[in-house]
């Protein structure tokens, strides 16, 4: 990964996800969109392709859209194979001197879409070699349709469909580590990062993956206050806990070698990114204390492994 970071000349680049847009307010998705498409170079065009989910629906109603490039809305399973079929067609346009200029071709799905229903067409998309990039925007649940358990959402979280009672209490499984899963395709590019601080290794793996050829992953934080039920002010401080708590550890793997990113000064207890949250309020009532045990002992478990596969 680039360590050129210019803030200043970032900021002053055009906006190509516009204000204006009908996502919550301090949802982590649309800032995690707007700064993925803002490492797009000045000159170059891309093609959108975004799957059915908060992000849809509330940045394109047809005839209106926030997008200054091209945009393609896909259903909720088929994003990847959209986006991959748009940009073989280009391909072949280019071949016959039909088209100009460079063009990058970027797909946007939350976890629904992506660790489950999205599964097969971006598995299929990665290993045909595709030259684009995935970007999942991890809500960790179904937050259109009613704040739902995905396959990421956590161990022991509150949803609509791992509801707290007598017979159990939240979700029962741990998350799919879907990072890893990409790697496992064996892809140029594969990276883990949320939107925090001054947006720089977003930023910096968003254009390197942009500009990398090939298939490319990015896994990207993008906290929800209204199913992870915090104050919607609390964007920032919220993902910076779970970064400094290394309940989202901030990674990248180039051509199969991990490097970690970011390594806290200080590494918080996960019980700090817990409270905030009420999807988690239970965890914290008297006689759950083995919650938060269990929770700790996945996170250092996860963490330790990340550490040893880096060298950090």
């Amino acid at each position: 990964m680039s360590t050129v970071y210019n803030l200043k000349r970032e900021v002053e680049k055009p906006v190509r996800l516009t204000g204006g847009h009908r996502l919550c307010a301090g949802c982590g998705a649309g800032v995690v969109v707007a700064g993925v498409l803002r490492a797009l170079d000045k000159e170059d065009r891309a093609v959108v392709t975004n799957a059915t989910s908060c992000l849809q629906v509330s940045t394109f109603m047809y005839p209106y859209t926030a997008y200054m490039d091209s945009y393609i809305h896909s259903a909720f399973e088929n994003s990847a194979a959209t986006c991959a079929g748009v940009e073989a067609a280009y391909n072949a346009m280019k071949r016959r001197g039909k088209v100009e200029g460079n063009v990058k071709f970027i797909t946007f799905a939350g976890d629904g879409g992506t660790y489950d229903i999205g599964f097969q067409a971006l598995s299929g998309a990665m290993e045909r070699g595709h030259d684009m990039v995935y970007v999942c925007y991890d809500n960790e649940a179904y937050m259109n349709t009613g704040i739902q358990r995905s396959s990421s959402t956590p161990r022991f979280a509150r949803t609509t469909t791992s509801p707290l009672g007598s017979v159990q209490p939240g979700k029962r499984q741990d998350k799919k580590d879907l990072t890893e899963i990409m790697v496992a395709h064996h892809i140029p590019y594969v990276a883990q990062t949320a939107p925090l601080g001054n947006f720089r290794d977003l930023h910096l793996k968003s254009h390197q993956a942009i500009y990398t050829e090939g298939p490319c992953f990015l896994n990207v934080l993008a906290p929800c206050p209204r199913g992870w039920d915090y104050p919607m002010a609390k964007l920032a401080e919220i993902t910076q806990l779970a970064v400094d708590t290394c309940v989202w550890p901030l990674f990248e793997v180039q051509e199969g070698v991990w490097r970690l990113t970011y390594t806290p000064k200080k590494k918080l207890p996960v019980e700090d990114f817990l409270r905030p949250q009420g999807r988690f309020r239970h965890m914290f009532q008297k006689g759950n204390e083995w919650m938060i045990e269990e929770a700790q002992r996945f996170v250092d478990d996860k963490w330790e492994k990340l550490l040893e596969r880096t060298g950090a």
